[in-house]
């Protein structure tokens, strides 16, 4: 009787772990270099009008850097080729002709985590208008699931950020390889050496009044920065200073950065009385709490690289930060 009943109970237990796993199910992880889109399309429609609309939408020129370069890397494979690996991908395009038209952002459908952007139509035109129209979802879909990526890998090995807890009372996460090159009066320079340059945060705060609201913003935003470039950032040579290159006209965005409202600006800087320039990304971040805007930038100096990833990876940080 004794063993009847283990035997029974054992039974039971079987079937109900046996229940549970049919019903969750389990998908592998991820994985892909940061930026690259898989795209799924047949050859015929990625070498017709279908493809360059791809390509005019995915690896448009990014805005706010010095030279072209792609918002995403796009790597194109026909449908029948699509499946083991190739699914695993963090970030895919699917593209789909002879079905109605339709557009669809799916999470985590053959990996975790991925995105995938589902385009059908019955026609080429129906399927470029889907993509057109849904552009700016895609893209941002894409690149929300980047930055967690990049910020997973960042805090993989993270600096101490004690200093700027008990300074600025924030939190940022960036990687243990940076340095802090400069602590002075509430200002942060800090630092990574690369193969050909180096990539920099800054962080300071002002107070609100410092930054005017509407058209103006943009021109206060310049005006902090060339003040600090001159007062913390010398050039090589003496009198030299970084400052915003006047010759190209700052994107300025709305955007939110731990649940605050945020100006974006993007632009090029140089460094008066020497021949050094590159891309910067700038967040003004609006505390009312503690009455002032927390400024981070990001900048990169890398003479003949691309710099897009670099600059991804600034942003990543600068998105990481919690104003305690």
């Amino acid at each position: 009787m004794k063993n009847t009943f283990l035997a029974l109970t054992l039974t039971v237990l079987l079937v109900a772990c046996g229940g549970e796993s049919k019903n969750k199910r389990i998908v592998p992880n991820s994985s892909g270099n940061i930026n690259n889109v898989s795209v799924v399309v047949d050859n015929l429609l990625w070498e017709d009008n279908v493809g360059e609309a791809i390509r005019d939408v995915l690896a448009a020129p990014l805005e706010g850097l010095p030279q072209d370069e792609p918002i995403f890397d796009l790597s194109q494979m026909p449908t029948q080729v699509f499946s083991g690996f190739t699914t695993k991908n963090r970030t895919i395009l699917k593209i789909e002709k002879g079905k109605p038209a339709d557009t669809k952002i799916l999470s985590d459908v053959y990996a975790k985590p991925q995105v995938l952007a589902l385009i059908t139509g019955e026609t080429n035109t129906e399927i470029i208008e889907q993509l057109n129209s849904n552009a700016e979802k895609i893209i941002d879909a894409f690149k929300k699931v980047e930055l967690k990526e990049q910020q997973r890998r960042i805090a993989l090995s993270l600096f101490d950020d004690k200093p700027l807890e008990e300074n600025l009372g924030i939190d940022l996460k960036f990687s243990s390889v940076y340095r802090i090159a400069k602590e002075e009066d509430g200002f942060f320079w800090i630092r990574k050496d690369t193969k050909t340059g180096t990539m920099d945060l800054l962080v300071y705060q002002v107070p609100l009044d410092a930054i005017r609201k509407g058209d103006s913003a943009v021109v206060d935003i310049v005006k902090l920065r060339d003040s600090i470039g001159e007062q913390h950032i010398p050039g090589r040579i003496e009198g030299a200073h970084m400052a915003t290159e006047s010759a190209y006209s700052p994107y300025i965005f709305q955007t939110i950065i731990d649940n605050k409202p945020t100006l974006e600006t993007k632009g090029i800087w140089d460094v008066k009385n020497d021949f050094m320039s590159g891309p910067f990304i700038n967040y003004a971040i609006e505390d009312q709490v503690n009455g002032r805007y927390l400024i981070i930038e990001g900048y990169v100096f890398a003479p003949s690289v691309q710099k897009r990833d670099y600059m991804f990876e600034l942003e990543s940080i600068i998105r990481s930060v919690k104003i305690k």
